[in-house]
């Protein structure tokens, strides 16, 4: 307690230094620029303050004040340094010990970094891609970022980040704006995007509780948010949200600002806007809200999930109170009129929801995301707004995921993504990254890489087909140490240790997903073959060619993952994974159309052979020592598909495809805690009664035989061609010349 102590009270000495500076600064300004001495000042001082300067008078950090380019530059370089110096630092720390660094260390410069996840985050060296275009030329907060999305049935699903109509600040009513300065941001008026104050009270209380427990944005961070980007945690946007936050300081009143800000933000059930909040809630327009209608809504923002009054009244409620009583402790409102908004009874209009979820706004996300990638389209055209952008998007695939979302939900703090893809073309047709948007709008889908588990080995066993491998071919399945260089020794396990203590034949090692059998192939193989047909087929994350990668050790991403299983789906082509087919800007004129490349990268007869071998991981003819995987999802199939599911200790996955279509679902927590067979079987839930659910009205076909290959009844724990007296029976597929002949 001591060290905090001592930091908070360095942290106070430091606030009154910078506030010196600064004085010192705006005095000097004008004598400077008559001397034309102003940008060689400017140099000097950014250069021995850099850091202290950021975190206070953030209106003089625009650049246009630094007229000298080549100083201009040499400023930005300065930052560069420190920012690197900082982020090696925290590099070598694990996220639990930063706070403890900064005790370690003794340095200011830490706790102003450390202070919530913003400037945690900060830390990134991506700065000469965002530094283009730095000097602020003022832009239309209006239309900033508005954009029309369509479907694949050219239906208008999005349109910007709020309002259809945008409310000016003069027509909302003192309780709105009152409760939302009292509770979001009480000296919004006073500061100049950042509250050094509001910082440093954040900073104590999340080094007292040694994990970030309280946020320090300012009504602007947040519109800045709010206004151009996704809401993904990563460094690169934490970045930009600062210099836009700058921006909007810059060249806009506070008024303009709180008024975009009421335009935009999120009040829950998918109500971006006050305006929209209030018709949803209350039926009503902005002006008519009462103080306790307006002070229920100014508590939804902070967790739009938790406190939104439809699905959880009590908790709203009970933010509610707080919201009145910030707004009495800041003189807004009298002791009288906060108990009497306090006992108002809410008539609520909005309709309830099983699951309050909203994802199709990661759809969205991953749209914009992809949209921000694309060469052809520059970054102003995405700034100034009218962009139309029509997407792959199928709204009934889309409602499949969110319905299976519910199988999922082993408790809380559970979460999954899902893709589902044309297999044909790459095009994602519907896409989940979480839950619940409300709850978390981290994009899974597009921005976490795991542990794929056994979902790897239809790839391991097409090299097998490739190499001479058949069906039939069989390997002892036993418990195995595998011994390799310097006396080094793997021993893999098979689930729950099961194991047949036989040679089995590869339809039954794909069937029980039998790990010895895996590793076995792997190695004869050679580690290499594997890395190579994932990298064929898409997979870029980092793969190491050990004795555990058919086993699903290496991670990956789930959209990587699916277009790899669009190889085998499609007959062996590589697709690109896309969301967006065309662009056009607001006068119709075509900025980007998707231009569909087709590479042959598998052999259609060996990929046709390995989708009807995933066929026996729900086959009952199979059940023998052990299960089959997918046996329990059997009873809910309507339909013939090619499947694989897989498992680590912390991810469960299924991923399985028809002809056409590829649906792939992860289920697992954030920080990796250890799942249970829970968690695995809600996920295999999720996914065939989210395919099945798509499907219903559909006619699926599935693949021709190709002129090269034979089918021939085998018995599958043999490998011969069966028999009148075998106990099993299963009709597999062959390489013309390689099928069994007794």
């Amino acid at each position: 307690m001591k060290a905090l102590v001592i930091i908070l009270m360095i942290s106070t000495m430091l606030a009154v230094k910078a506030n010196a500076e600064i004085s010192q600064l705006e005095e000097t300004c004008g004598k400077c620029e008559k001397d034309n001495k102003y940008d060689l000042w400017m140099r000097s001082f950014w250069k021995k303050n850099c850091l202290l300067f950021l975190f206070t008078k953030v209106d003089f950090l625009n650049m246009n004040l630094i007229k000298n380019s080549s100083i201009r530059e040499q400023c930005y370089n300065d930052l560069m340094k420190i920012f690197i110096e900082y982020d090696n630092i925290l590099k070598k720390s694990e996220q639990k010990g930063l706070f403890q660094s900064v005790l370690k260390n003794n340095s200011d410069i830490y706790a102003y970094f450390l202070i919530n996840e913003g400037w945690n985050n900060v830390l990134q060296v991506y700065m000469s891609k965002i530094f283009k275009g730095l000097r602020f030329p003022k832009f239309d907060i209006k239309s900033a970022n508005s954009f029309y999305m369509y479907d694949n049935k050219l239906e208008l699903v999005f349109y910007g980040k709020g309002e259809d109509k945008w409310i000016d600040l003069k027509d909302m009513n003192n309780n709105i704006i009152n409760s939302t300065l009292a509770v979001e941001d009480k000296n919004f008026y006073k500061h100049n995007g950042f509250n050094f104050f509001r910082i440093a009270k954040a900073m104590f209380e999340n080094l007292k509780s040694g994990k970030i427990v309280q946020g320090a944005s300012t009504i602007t961070q947040q519109y800045a948010k709010n206004l151009f980007l996704s809401f993904d945690k990563t460094w690169k946007r934490k970045w930009q949200e600062m210099w836009i936050t700058f921006e909007l300081e810059t060249h806009y009143s506070k008024d303009e600002i709180l008024e975009g800000y009421l335009n935009t933000i999120n009040y829950g059930n998918n109500c971006y806007g006050i305006a929209n909040a209030s018709k949803f809630y209350f039926n009503k327009d902005v002006k008519e809200l009462t103080l306790a209608e307006a002070s229920i809504l100014s508590g939804i923002p902070n967790s739009p999930y938790y406190y939104e009054p439809i699905n959880n009244y009590e908790t709203a409620k009970k933010r509610q109170k707080i919201v009145l009583q910030r707004m009495y402790e800041n003189k807004f409102i009298t002791k009288e009129e906060m108990n009497n908004a306090l006992e108002e009874k809410l008539k609520l209009y909005g309709e309830k929801t099983d699951l309050n979820l909203t994802t199709l706004a990661y759809y969205k996300d991953a749209v914009m995301e992809e949209l921000n990638s694309l060469k052809e389209i520059p970054d102003n055209y995405i700034e100034t707004g009218g962009l139309k952008i029509w997407t792959s998007l199928d709204i009934d695939a889309q409602t499949a995921l969110e319905k299976g979302i519910k199988y999922n939900l082993i408790d809380d703090n559970i979460q999954t993504s899902k893709i589902m893809m044309n297999s044909d073309n790459g095009e994602i047709i519907a896409l989940i990254g979480g839950t619940s948007y409300n709850k978390t709008t981290y994009n899974r889908a597009t921005s976490s890489i795991r542990q794929p588990g056994s979902t790897i080995k239809p790839f391991l066993y097409y090299n097998a087909l490739e190499n001479n491998f058949t069906p039939s071919t069989t390997f002892l399945s036993e418990r195995t140490t595998f011994y390799f260089d310097e006396n080094k020794t793997y021993s893999p396990r098979n689930a729950d240790n099961i194991y047949a203590n036989k040679n089995i034949t590869m339809v039954q090692a794909i069937a029980y997903s039998d790990n010895i059998y895996a590793v076995k192939t792997h190695l004869f193989l050679g580690q290499e073959n594997l890395v190579n047909t994932l990298r064929k087929t898409g997979i870029t994350t980092n793969l190491e060619a050990n004795y555990s990668l058919p086993l699903g050790t290496n991670e990956v991403n789930i959209i990587e993952l699916t277009s790899s299983y669009a190889a085998l789906a499609n007959g062996g082509i590589k697709v690109k994974p896309h969301l967006i087919r065309k662009v056009e800007d607001t006068y119709g004129n075509i900025l980007y159309k998707y231009n569909e490349k087709k590479e042959q990268i598998l052999n259609p007869s060996l990929t046709f052979i390995i989708s009807e071998m995933l066929t026996s991981t729900y086959d009952a003819s199979l059940i023998d020592y052990a299960y089959p995987t997918c046996i329990n999802m059997l009873s809910n199939m309507t339909h013939k598909y090619a499947l694989k599911s897989g498992s680590t200790d912390t991810d469960a996955w299924v991923i399985g495809y028809t002809n056409g279509i590829v649906l792939a679902s992860w289920s697992g927590y954030d920080d990796n805690k250890k799942i249970n067979s829970n968690v695995v079987g809600g996920n295999k839930k999720s996914w065939i009664n989210a395919m099945e659910d798509y499907l219903k009205d559909k006619e699926s076909k599935w693949y021709n035989i190709p002129d090269n290959v034979v089918a021939v009844l085998i018995d599958p724990t043999t490998g011969n061609i069966a028999t009148n007296k075998d106990k099993n029976k299963k009709i597999m597929y062959y390489l013309k010349g390689t099928e069994p002949i007794k």
